[in-house]
C-alpha cells in the first residue's frame, strides 16, 4: 500500500516516548515535533496507530501545508482544496484551529475562514453545503498555524485517544489515561515484575499498567475512530487488524492499587471491570500509612494530590508519610510520584535519581524516580562499582 504523511499528538515530555512506540509499530522516517510525531505510513499503519499507540492522543493525515499572512488567504488557499475528494454536501464536518502566529491572532475567527471556503466551494459546484456539527460529526479538520505556515488536516482519530472507552466512572480530576501510559513507559513499565498505585484513584495506572503487562491494545475499548467514516475505509483490513491477537502475552505477577476512600476505591473496581481486568488487578481501602513491605520485586507509580489552590498541614503529612513509607517498607524497588508542587515533592525526604519534566492538564509537573536501597545506599553503589570492575568484559 501507499505510504503517505501523518502527525501523532502527544503531551510535553512524551514526544520521545511516542517515536519508540512508532519505531516498533513500523513506522517510517520519523521526527520529533513540540508535542507531537511526524512519520509515514500506509493504511494499515494508520489504522493501526489509532488502535496501539499509547501516548498519542490523536493521528492526523495533513493533505496541504502552505503559506499565508493573513485570513483571506487562508481562505483562499483553503477552497482550493479538492474537498470532494474527501466528503460530500451530505456529510457533516467539524474545525479544530491551533494557532501560534504574530498574524493569526485568533484561532476562533481562523476557523470561521476555513469553515466558510469548504461551504462555498461545494455551493458554487452544486448549490449545496456540507453542515458544520459540534458533536460526533462525519469528518474532522485539523487546522496548525506555526507563523505563517498553514497545515490542513483530516484527524483520523475524532475523539481524543486518551479517552480509552473503559472509564465509566471517574473522580473530579482523573489522569489522562495516555499521560498514565506514558508515564508507565518513561518508568520502564514491562510487566515483568510487580506494580502498585497507593493512592490509585479511579484506577487508571492499573489499568493501563495491566494493559502494557499483557500488551492488549489499548483503544480497543473505543466504538469508533473518526477513519471509519472516510470515503476510503477499508472496513476487512480494520477487522483483521482490530481482530489481531496474536501479540497479546501472558502476565504472571500482581496488581494492586489502594485508595482510603470507599467510593473512590468502588469506583476504581467498576473501571476495572469494565475493562475485563479484574483477574489481574486487585483494589482495596487502604491509607497510605497502612503500608506494608510486600514481597518480591516491585514498581509504584502514583499520583497524589497536588494541593495546588492550597497547601493544608494534611497535604504535607501525606508526601512526608509517603517519604517514610518509600524509605521503611518498600526498600529493594523503585517508585516514581509526579505532582506540580516542589514543596510538597520536597517533603517525600528523599533525593530523586531523575526528575522528568511533564504537564498534566493545566499544571507543570515533575515525574520523580526514587531507588529505595536495600540497606546503606553508600554500600549498595560500592556493591554496584565492585560488580561493574569484576564483570567488565559485559559492559564493553
Amino acid at each position: 500500500m501507499k505510504e503517505f504523511p501523518l502527525v501523532a499528538k502527544t503531551y510535553f515530555g512524551l514526544e520521545q516516548v511516542l517515536a519508540n512506540e512508532l519505531v516498533k509499530l513500523g513506522a517510517n522516517d520519523i521526527e520529533l515535533q513540540r508535542r507531537a510525531v511526524s512519520f509515514t505510513g500506509d493504511k494499515a499503519l494508520m489504522y493501526k496507530a489509532n488502535l496501539s499507540l499509547r501516548t498519542a492522543i490523536r493521528v492526523l493525515r495533513p493533505i496541504v501545508t502552505f503559506d499565508a499572512r493573513s485570513a483571506d488567504e487562508v481562505y483562499e488557499k483553503v477552497k482550493a482544496i479538492e474537498w470532494e475528494q474527501y466528503m460530500t454536501e451530505k456529510n457533516t464536518f467539524q474545525i479544530d484551529a491551533t494557532v501560534n502566529s504574530e498574524v493569526f491572532r485568533h484561532s476562533q475567527y481562523v476557523t470561521y475562514r476555513v469553515k466558510d471556503a469548504i461551504a462555498d466551494r461545494f455551493m458554487e459546484r452544486g448549490g449545496k453545503r456540507p453542515s458544520v456539527r459540534l458533536n460526533n460529526p462525519d469528518f474532522y479538520i485539523n487546522v496548525h498555524i506555526s507563523h505563517y505556515t498553514c497545515t490542513i488536516s483530516l484527524d483520523s482519530s475524532g475523539e481524543s485517544l486518551h479517552r480509552r472507552g473503559y472509564r465509566t466512572t471517574q473522580n473530579d480530576a482523573p489522569i489522562s489515561e495516555a499521560l498514565a501510559a506514558g508515564m508507565l513507559l518513561l518508568a520502564d513499565w514491562d510487566g515483568q515484575c510487580n506494580f502498585v498505585d497507593p493512592m490509585c484513584g479511579s484506577g487508571t495506572f492499573l489499568i493501563e499498567a495491566a494493559l502494557i503487562a499483557l500488551n492488549i491494545p489499548p483503544c480497543i475499548y473505543r466504538s469508533a475512530f473518526a477513519f471509519e467514516k472516510w470515503n476510503d475505509f477499508d472496513k476487512e483490513l480494520f477487522d483483521e487488524i482490530y481482530n489481531d491477537d496474536s501479540e497479546e502475552r501472558e502476565f504472571h505477577f500482581k496488581i494492586e492499587g489502594y485508595d482510603v476512600n470507599p467510593n473512590t476505591v468502588r469506583k476504581a473496581q467498576e473501571n476495572i471491570k469494565a475493562a475485563g481486568l479484574a483477574k489481574y488487578i486487585k483494589v482495596e481501602r487502604r491509607s497510605i500509612a497502612d503500608f506494608e513491605q510486600p514481597e518480591g520485586k516491585w514498581l509504584m507509580v502514583t499520583n497524589p494530590p497536588y494541593g495546588e489552590r492550597l497547601v493544608s498541614d494534611d497535604m504535607m503529612n501525606l508526601y512526608s508519610e509517603l517519604g517514610t513509607v518509600l524509605k521503611h517498607r518498600f526498600s529493594g524497588n523503585e517508585a516514581w510520584v509526579i505532582s506540580s508542587n516542589p514543596d510538597l515533592l520536597a517533603n517525600i525526604g528523599l533525593r530523586p535519581s531523575e526528575k522528568i519534566p511533564l504537564v498534566n492538564g493545566a499544571l507543570e509537573c515533575e515525574f520523580r524516580k526514587y531507588e529505595l536501597f536495600s540497606g546503606k545506599r553508600n554500600d549498595y553503589l560500592r556493591d554496584s562499582n565492585e560488580f561493574m570492575r569484576e564483570n567488565r568484559e559485559l559492559f564493553e
